[in-house]
């Protein structure tokens, strides 16, 4: 009989520590692995990161230090804090552009950075401390040709520096029958005259002459025959 009543004892004390446990126990401790599965992958959701490499960075197509406007180009013209005098603009066949309180100004032949120094001096009397940012949006008077028998013919930009073996690139590469060892530059000089630079793809590619690998010029046309 005592030991009976023991027993029972025993499974009523039991079942008070189970309770205890059970009512004691955190909820979210059960959750936790769940809970910071979710975190972790709400942590590597794309729309929580930066976006890389976006078209909407603000740099142009040039490089501001080196790159000189010229006719044709389009230019974006940024003032800080003033929508109103900011403006989207193609360079005019007279080197000019026109924007709102300046009216027209001379901008072929500057660079990027030197124009915001020249824009920000002529706003100056409307805006205090003005802020202008120039970049170029589409570069148009600075092409190079490549014709012949290459696999993309037509005009390319200079906005960077360019050679003949990174024209022939560009233009993706040669079709079957190209004559690689003829290749030449026609250049005009400023005096009207017509020069030839030969190029012979083979020897350049070797290392025998390097030399024949020119920087190309605006108005250059690379020629395979």
């Amino acid at each position: 009989m005592k030991a009976q009543h023991t027993g029972k004892l025993c499974l009523v004390v039991e079942g008070l520590l189970l309770a205890a446990l059970a009512g004691f126990l955190p909820a979210k401790s059960l959750a936790a692995p769940v809970d910071r599965k979710v975190s972790q992958d709400t942590a590597q959701s794309p729309k929580d990161n930066p976006p890389q490499g976006s078209a909407a960075t603000g740099h142009s197509a040039a490089n501001n230090d080196v790159y000189t406007v010229g006719p044709a180009d389009v230019l974006k013209v940024d003032v800080w804090h003033e929508p109103e005098v900011s403006s989207v603009v193609a360079v005019r066949p007279d080197g000019k552009i026109s924007l709102p309180l300046i009216g027209d100004i001379s901008v072929s032949g500057f660079t990027p950075n030197q124009l915001q120094d020249v824009l920000a001096a002529k706003l100056h009397a409307f805006i205090a401390n003005p802020q202008v940012s120039v970049t170029v949006q589409e570069v148009k008077s600075r092409k190079f040709n490549v014709l012949g028998e290459v696999q993309h013919p037509g005009s390319y930009s200079l906005a960077q520096p360019v050679r003949v073996l990174d024209a022939i690139g560009m233009a993706g590469g040669f079709r079957d029958f190209a004559k690689v060892t003829k290749i030449y530059v026609l250049r005009r000089s400023s005096d009207g005259e017509n020069s030839r630079l030969p190029f012979n793809y083979k020897e350049v590619i070797q290392g025998n002459d390097s030399n024949q690998n020119v920087e190309l010029e605006p108005g250059d046309t690379v020629v395979v025959p």
